[in-house]
C-alpha cells in the first residue's frame, strides 16, 4: 500500500500568486495522482487539501467566501482528482454528516462548532471495499494548545488488496 501526506498550499490572498501557486501545484497533484491509480496498488492520499469540497463541508456555507479555500476552481480540481476514480473515505462512511477537521483560533469557531472540512483521506477505487470506517477526532482540537486542526482517520480491512491479506 501507498500512503502519500500531502499539504495542498493555502493560497491566500486570493486572487493572487500565491492562489495560482496553489492551482498549479493542484494541476500537479492531478497528473501524480493518476500514475498512482495507474499502479494499481492500493493508495491512500492524506493530508490537508486546503479545499472545502462542498457546502455541507462549511458550518456557514455564506461565510469564507472570499478565501482560497473555497473558491470554485480548486473545488473543480478536486472534483476532477475524485473523478479519476478516487474514493473520499469519509464521505463514505459519513455522506452528509459535518466532519469538520478545521476551526480557525479565531472568532471562537472551536466552541461555536464553526468548522471546515479542509483535511482528505482519498482511497484509491479498489479500496472503496475495503473502508471500514472513517471519521475525525474532534476531541483532539478540544485539547489545550490543540492544534486548528483534528484528525481525520481510515480503517481499511484487506479485502482491497485481490489478495484476501489482511
Amino acid at each position: 500500500m501507498i500512503v502519500a501526506s500531502l499539504y495542498l498550499p493555502n493560497g491566500n490572498p486570493w486572487p493572487g500568486p500565491k492562489f495560482d501557486y496553489k492551482m498549479a501545484w493542484f494541476e500537479r497533484l492531478l497528473v501524480h495522482a493518476r500514475s498512482l491509480q495507474r499502479s494499481g496498488r492500493p493508495v491512500v492520499l492524506a493530508g490537508d487539501y486546503n479545499v472545502v469540497p462542498t457546502d455541507v463541508d462549511n458550518y456557514w456555507p455564506t461565510s469564507w467566501l472570499d478565501n482560497a479555500l473555497l473558491q470554485p476552481k480548486p473545488r473543480a480540481v478536486f472534483t476532477k482528482l475524485r473523478q479519476q476514480g478516487w474514493v473520499d473515505a469519509v464521505r463514505t462512511v459519513h455522506p452528509l454528516a459535518p466532519a469538520y477537521t478545521f476551526w480557525d483560533h479565531q472568532r471562537n469557531r472551536w466552541p461555536r462548532d464553526a468548522g471546515l472540512r479542509i483535511d482528505h483521506l482519498l482511497v484509491s477505487k479498489s479500496q472503496k471495499v475495503a473502508i471500514v470506517d472513517a471519521g475525525v477526532d474532534r476531541a483532539d482540537r478540544g485539547l489545550e494548545n490543540a492544534s486548528d486542526h483534528a484528525p481525520a482517520w481510515v480503517e481499511l480491512s484487506g479485502r482491497g488488496y485481490g489478495n484476501g491479506a489482511h
